[in-house]
């Protein structure tokens, strides 16, 4: 093959890459099912709770707790939290250029494989080489199952409650006023999580997206605000709406500590 045939055909493999590029993902995607827990805590029992918990909210150097007379109840809110729970599948065939270089003997002044020609290349301080042009077929597969908050983050399996879900859950969204999650929001989270095409990529034999799993889940939650009336600080507490718990903010000191312990362990791992 010599230099102009050469660069036809990288010419014509550019445009059959930059066709692909553009041609469309194949989706199979289910319906989403919607879940709404039934709220199961009396709004009195979660007045008690925050009562208990008052002092803590406004504790100074890990010890100082104001005079609980001075901690007011300045509102409690009940809202609901969403949940996108979602199984996906992305698989791509394909094939990508590549260029393999083979040494040759200085000697050799042609080589003709497959009923092409070759000239080799001959440099001063190296052997001669020949350079054969081409695609190679590959196959990416990823499988992944998502618990997302409303944001599109990966969310804590520990903020799930376990519990019964109301039987119909339309009606309940209209009667609560629950704000809903945008219908395509947990498959394009997912999507751009999932579908990414190599750079190097020229043929597409086969793309597809498949959503196999798909649910979006409210959790009922309530929200007391506290005003401390020597300061007029105020402070918020959440509890589960299902199970009456206290629901701990994942604060950046936390979230710190875990990527810690994550990167310790991957590395003990590799010694």
């Amino acid at each position: 093959m010599n230099e102009a045939s050469s660069e036809q055909t990288f010419k014509n493999y550019a445009m059959i890459a930059q066709a692909h590029v553009l041609s469309v993902c194949t989706d199979k995607i289910v319906q989403r099912k919607t879940v709404v827990y039934s709220t199961l805590a009396d709004p009195t029992v979660i007045k008690v709770a925050g009562e208990r918990l008052k002092r803590r909210l406004f504790t100074k150097f890990g010890m100082l707790k104001p005079n609980p007379a001075l901690i007011q109840l300045a509102s409690m809110e009940k809202y609901y939290e969403p949940y996108m729970v979602i199984s996906a599948r992305y698989f791509l065939d394909y094939y990508r250029l590549c260029a393999y270089t083979v040494s040759i003997d200085n000697d050799v002044r042609e080589v003709i494989l497959f009923d092409q020609k070759f000239d080799p290349v001959k440099n001063q301080n190296s052997t001669a080489s020949i350079k054969l042009e081409g695609e190679e077929r590959l196959v990416i597969e990823k499988k992944s199952f998502f618990m997302l908050s409303k944001d599109g983050q990966e969310a804590n399996l520990e903020t799930l409650p376990s519990g019964p879900s109301e039987k119909n859950p339309r009606k309940t969204i209209a009667n609560q006023g629950i704000k809903e999650i945008d219908s395509e929001a947990d498959v394009d989270f997912v999507r751009k999580k999932l579908v990414q095409r190599p750079g190097n990529l020229s043929r597409i034999v086969d793309e597809v997206f498949e959503v196999g799993e798909r649910v979006v889940m409210y959790a009922p939650r309530f929200k007391l605000t506290y005003v401390n009336a020597g300061t007029y600080e105020e402070k918020s507490i959440e509890f589960d709406g299902v199970t009456s718990k206290r629901i701990q903010e994942d604060s950046s000191r936390s979230r710190v500590a875990r990527a810690i312990k994550s990167a310790l362990n991957a590395t003990i791992a590799r010694v």
